[in-house]
């Protein structure tokens, strides 16, 4: 059970700080946003470049963040039933659940994300409709980088649930959770 413990306290610190990292990505999606805003509507010169950093930040915040949303217990879950189940429970179904759909969901995912980018590099490839043409390979790496944080982050929360499943309580940490704000 230790082993489960000091595996979970060396991935969790870990997704927390990235995920603190992530939020950062708010500021240049902000500044992107009130440039465009001022830009047109008081200078009436609105940018070519304003639209494509918007989109890829926000794509990158909401990617980025998925594994701290994972960590900090946010992504949807239907509760009719769980909530009335025993920790032990909670944790066998948990840990079934991540086995079976989770981590092939995820390793789907990080394959396609990855074939996906790389082809995409290969190409050096451009966006096709901006007269600003970015090159958006880097915003397609982004996928495969998310699959290996869900990855990881899903390591620590199938340890988790496993820790439900044998000792019959949640892990101590489980729901002190932080929020970034």
């Amino acid at each position: 059970m230790t082993a489960l413990l000091r595996i979970i306290h060396l991935i969790d610190p870990f997704t927390l700080w990235t995920g603190r990292i992530f939020a950062f990505l708010i500021v240049p999606l902000m500044l992107g946003l009130v440039y465009e805003v001022f830009a047109r509507y008081l200078f009436a010169a609105p940018t070519v470049w304003a639209y494509d950093v918007t989109y890829m930040m926000y794509g990158a915040l909401f990617m980025l963040g998925a594994s701290y949303a994972l960590y900090q217990g946010a992504h949807i879950r239907t509760d009719i039933l769980y909530r009335n189940w025993s920790p032990r429970t909670q944790g066998i179904v948990d840990a079934a659940l991540y086995i079976f759909f989770f981590y092939p969901g995820i390793i789907f995912f990080l394959v396609a994300g990855w074939d996906y980018a790389s082809r995409s590099y290969l190409v050096n490839e451009q966006a096709a409709v901006s007269p600003w043409r970015p090159y958006i390979w880097p915003f397609k790496m982004i996928l495969p980088i998310t699959a290996i944080l869900l990855l990881i982050q899903g390591l620590s929360e199938l340890l988790k649930s496993v820790y439900a499943a044998i000792a019959g309580e949640w892990p101590p940490e489980h729901h002190a959770k932080e929020v970034v704000v």
